[in-house]
């Protein structure tokens, strides 16, 4: 079974499902001829070796979001988005940089592709696409637990996004919480 190995991944959110914890891992991946973030869903399952940065054999319980991992996992990945794939090995190598958040008002919203564009003081410059997913997590502005049918254009937001974005116009990430301010 081909196997895919990446380097310097990022736990961006743990999960648990069905006695396995999900986590979702962004890492500089190669799309063409090009170097890009790509995020995958890794399944930790009891088979998955995981161990600490020395090397020892610890359990998945002990991985936590920020975590910077290398990891093997299955090449067969499911079509979904952001794509799953079974984990084989991770090897934990440190703790990440901080969240990335981003503070804006929402310009626009395609209730289609689940995405929403900010801006962040009227600069233009600071225009950027949020993709969101089934696992971002949205609050009111009271930090009650809501859905992204509650967003609107003109809303002032609080978004914690991956640490990437593309190189497109305008600039896209993937927000993992999105509060109203």
């Amino acid at each position: 079974m081909p196997v895919t190995h990446i380097t310097n991944g990022t736990i961006e959110n743990i999960s648990s499902d069905r006695g396995n914890t999900l986590s979702l891992v962004t890492y500089m991946g190669r799309l063409g001829n090009r170097r890009e973030e790509q995020t995958v869903r890794l399944v930790v399952g009891p088979r998955t070796i995981v161990l600490n940065a020395r090397g020892e054999p610890i359990p998945a319980s002990a991985l936590r979001e920020g975590m910077n991992i290398n990891a093997s996992f299955s090449s067969e990945m499911t079509r979904s988005i952001p794509p799953q794939a079974n984990a084989y090995l991770i090897r934990i190598m440190g703790r990440q940089r901080p969240d990335n958040i981003t503070i804006g008002r929402i310009l626009d919203i395609n209730r289609n592709n689940r995405s929403f564009t900010t801006m962040t003081d009227r600069d233009f410059s600071t225009v950027i696409r949020f993709n969101t997913s089934d696992n971002t997590n949205y609050f009111d502005r009271f930090g009650r637990p809501t859905q992204f049918s509650g967003l609107r254009p003109g809303m002032r937001v609080r978004v914690r996004h991956a640490n990437f974005v593309t190189a497109s116009l305008p600039p896209q990430t993937t927000a993992f919480e999105v509060r109203v301010l």
